[in-house]
């Protein structure tokens, strides 16, 4: 996990900036309200404005990060407001939930303020907030977004140098078939039997179940997907409740220990986020216990009761993916695999050109989205490939797919290399290469769906030229690729590639 790589020290150098960020966070809200819950609330406020804003530019991401209290705040005081009112509260909950995932439809920024409203509402419940301390509450999130804006986009932006991959575009549907909706309504589903299992549990912990119903959502598009971050989420828990007990509970929420030990989970949450869902949840565990560690009210039997809540927002979930508006992991992983071939057709047909000499064809934006769609490939694919996955058949056609997948993207990224060469050229025999990857491409993706023109065979050229010698090289590996990537695809007694 920590030795995973991490092109640009991206990873390492986010999760830095992070315990920088929530740090002078913490620190300016302690010295200012001299209020153990507000300090909480701008801590978590900073952490999430650092971990949630994920726009390509950094314009976007300061509007964004301006929004964040615009939401926040107005569902802040409607959890306060009713607080001694728990079935009012409790619809309004649900309310929020319903409406925090729909907003993912308008991308990174819904994305954000959806979760940010979504935590406020939770965060309210954690630290049991009344009225009377909206004031400094709100003064406090206020400072830890401003004293975190200093320094994601002052003291250290290095996004102006090296910008975030941007995620590709979720699947496209209407109606309750789209993703946003489905989700919508499946997690409002899901946090509604967390809530009442939860509450029947423990009237005072029941949130727990709630978040955990909320955040396995997160990121996921089909039954398969939910139920393995599900299984994930649980597994973090567990060790993170393991660590507590020999770490957390023998602090009695001594200050300095459980400050730097409060950031070494932040940095854990920032550098493995992107990796493994239970290691995140792992660290994310250890620190909620030290936070109940400084509020005094940490003990064993309350890490159980954690336990048992994540148990029930997991089981929540998975009810709620099997009956309500059910997507399988075949249909999602199907309609991301056409994406990504179509992704090669465009990538390779772009090439193609570049090296007939058209200098305004730049298989690079390709390139990049082939590999942002093969790590979402990878990911749809990850419930048949987890070691506990029953379907062994499906599971060892969905290895063989990954496998010639990553093979037809490392081609296509190679052939784009060549192209870029300004000094290659093009001759007689890349057309007819191109043309059998093309009717390759043809077989395993839907005849509709769009491609990118090829190469014009008039502009060919007899000569040989060891630019076209090298794309030459890429291209019979990518159609030899695509050749055994049909057999696990098209073995399926499904139609192939069927849309989701």
């Amino acid at each position: 996990m920590f030795v995973a790589p991490d092109p640009g020290r991206l990873r390492l150098r986010s999760s830095a900036r992070a315990v920088l960020g929530v740090g002078l966070a913490v620190a300016v809200c302690d010295l200012t309200t001299h209020s153990l819950a507000a300090t909480i609330a701008g801590g978590l406020a900073a952490l999430l404005a650092l971990f949630t804003v994920t726009d390509a530019k950094v314009a976007a991401q300061v509007v964004t990060t301006a929004w964040l209290p615009v939401v926040g705040f107005p569902v802040l005081a409607l959890a306060a407001a009713l607080h001694d009112h728990p079935p009012v509260r409790d619809a309004a909950f649900l309310a929020v939930v319903f409406a925090g995932v729909y907003a993912r439809r308008w991308g990174p920024r819904g994305h954000a303020l959806g979760i940010f409203g979504f935590m406020t509402f939770f965060m309210a419940q954690f630290l049991h907030a009344v009225p009377g301390q909206l004031p400094e509450l709100y003064a406090a999130m206020a400072m830890a977004l401003a004293a975190s804006c200093l320094v994601r986009f002052c003291l250290w932006c290095f996004e102006r140098r090296m910008p975030p991959p941007v995620a590709p575009a979720p699947l496209t549907a209407r109606g309750l078939d789209r993703p946003t909706t489905r989700q919508a309504f499946q997690n409002t589903f899901a946090c509604a039997i967390a809530l009442g299992v939860g509450q029947a549990i423990s009237d005072e912990r029941w949130y727990w179940a709630v978040g955990t119903a909320w955040w396995i959502f997160v990121n996921t598009s089909s039954r398969g997907e939910t139920l393995v971050r599900g299984f994930r989420r649980v597994v973090g828990t567990l060790a993170g409740i393991a660590v507590g007990l020999v770490v957390a509970v023998p602090l009695h929420g001594a200050p300095v220990p459980t400050a730097v030990l409060v950031g070494a989970c932040v940095f854990g949450i920032f550098y493995t986020a992107a990796l493994s869902y239970s290691w995140m949840m792992f660290f994310v565990t250890v620190m909620a216990g030290l936070l109940y560690g400084l509020l005094g009210v940490l003990h064993p039997g309350l890490l159980a009761l954690r336990f048992e809540q994540t148990l029930v927002g997991a089981l929540g979930a998975a009810v709620a993916v099997a009956v309500v508006l059910p997507v399988t992991t075949h249909a999602a992983t199907d309609a991301w695999i056409r994406r990504a071939l179509v992704a090669v057709r465009h990538c390779t047909a772009t090439s193609a050109r570049r090296l007939a000499g058209d200098a305004a064809a730049d298989p690079a934006p390709y390139v990049a989205e082939l590999e942002l769609l093969l790590g979402r490939v990878r990911i749809s694919l990850a419930p048949l490939l987890h070691p506990l996955s029953p379907l062994r058949e499906r599971r060892e056609r969905a290895r063989q797919v990954m496998v010639h997948l990553d093979d037809c993207v490392h081609q296509a990224r190679g052939l784009a290399a060549v192209a870029a060469d300004p000094d290659a050229s093009h001759d007689a025999r890349l057309t007819a290469a191109c043309q059998r990857v093309e009717e390759a491409l043809h077989a395993l993706v839907p005849a509709g769906a769009p491609g990118a023109p090829a190469a014009d065979p008039a502009a060919a050229a007899p000569h040989h030229h060891p630019g076209a010698e090298r794309a030459l090289a890429h291209l019979h590996d990518l159609e030899r690729a695509l050749a055994e990537l049909a057999a696990p695809l098209l073995s399926s007694r499904r139609p192939p590639l069927a849309g989701a």
